[in-house]
């Protein structure tokens, strides 16, 4: 087992994030992941910063989307990376909402076979391949290979993902798997759909990581653990799975109070709506808890 760390922005600033990268690979963790959420602190620059001031641990973006970002400029990135790093990057590509991503005005229905193929596609460009492809989302020209060699012909790609189909995908295709465990109970419901999957993928299941992610909230003083919850909560909660909901007796019709508060942009008024019960989501308490 190997753990990691999912660095979101509600921690500090951009400068405290990699700051905590530094703490983090001197305490031993194997990796240390960067949400790219939409509006958010760009990953592909958190990512680059931490590559020059770390010399171990891993470094991957999570849910950097095939909308906002093309496969081509995501191949161009990690084999950049990749060399600045020294062989450390992983990509992970994909979304864990489509509402992220309909917000800027794209069709989040087609988010299969845009992860598909555009793992797919990153995947021969960095082998040094002509990628002339002509399909469903993506139409590329002989044009498209890269300029340059990259460290490594195989960057991992983990697959961030939600819903049993795109978690099976997820399975497929990928090196690993980016599922929410939110709550950690729902690691069951959200691990069966990522095993199907990889039945059907070639790679060895010994070289297969789910790197699933729960929400941890720590300090000596449990309120202020729980106000920090409550953040992420307030923000996240509403876009979270019936399926994983429900294994702490929760739906998502609960949240729609907090959405409407979202929506006018009260966020204090949608912190204080989080119930108790939705703490459940994470694991919140003190260093001894």
């Amino acid at each position: 087992m190997k753990f990691g760390l999912r660095l979101i922005e509600y921690l500090g600033t951009p400068r405290d994030i990699i700051d905590m990268t530094v703490m983090g690979e001197n305490a031993g963790f194997d990796i240390v992941w960067y949400p790219h959420d939409t509006f958010m602190n760009n990953t592909l620059v958190l990512t680059s910063a931490a590559a020059m001031v770390t010399s171990r641990v891993q470094l991957g973006g999570v849910g950097i989307t095939p909308y906002s970002t093309d496969p081509a400029e995501l191949a161009t990135y990690v084999a950049t990376l990749d060399h600045i790093s020294n062989g450390r990057v992983v990509l992970g590509l994909g979304v864990h909402t489509t509402d992220f991503v309909e917000w800027t005005g794209f069709d989040g229905k087609d988010c299969l076979i845009r992860t598909k193929e555009s793992v797919e596609l990153i995947r021969r460009l960095l082998k040094g391949e002509i990628v002339e492809h002509h399909g469903q989302v993506y139409d590329w020209s002989n044009q498209c290979y890269l300029r340059f060699k990259p460290l490594r012909d195989h960057v991992p790609i983990y697959v961030a993902c939600f819903g049993d189909d795109y978690l099976t995908l997820s399975g497929e295709i990928g090196d690993g798997s980016l599922p929410m465990l939110t709550p950690p109970g729902s690691v069951k419901a959200m691990v069966a759909p990522i095993e199907r999957g990889i039945a059907n993928n070639p790679l060895d299941r010994k070289n297969y990581t789910i790197s699933g992610c729960l929400w941890m909230s720590l300090s000596e003083e449990r309120s202020a653990a729980a106000q920090k919850m409550r953040n992420m909560i307030t923000y996240f909660g509403p876009y979270l799975e019936e399926k994983a909901l429900n294994t702490i007796g929760l739906t998502s019709s609960d949240f729609d109070p907090i959405r409407a508060a979202v929506r006018n942009g009260d966020y204090a008024a949608a912190r204080d709506l989080v119930t108790d019960d939705m703490l459940k989501l994470g694991i919140v308490g003190t260093p001894h808890d």
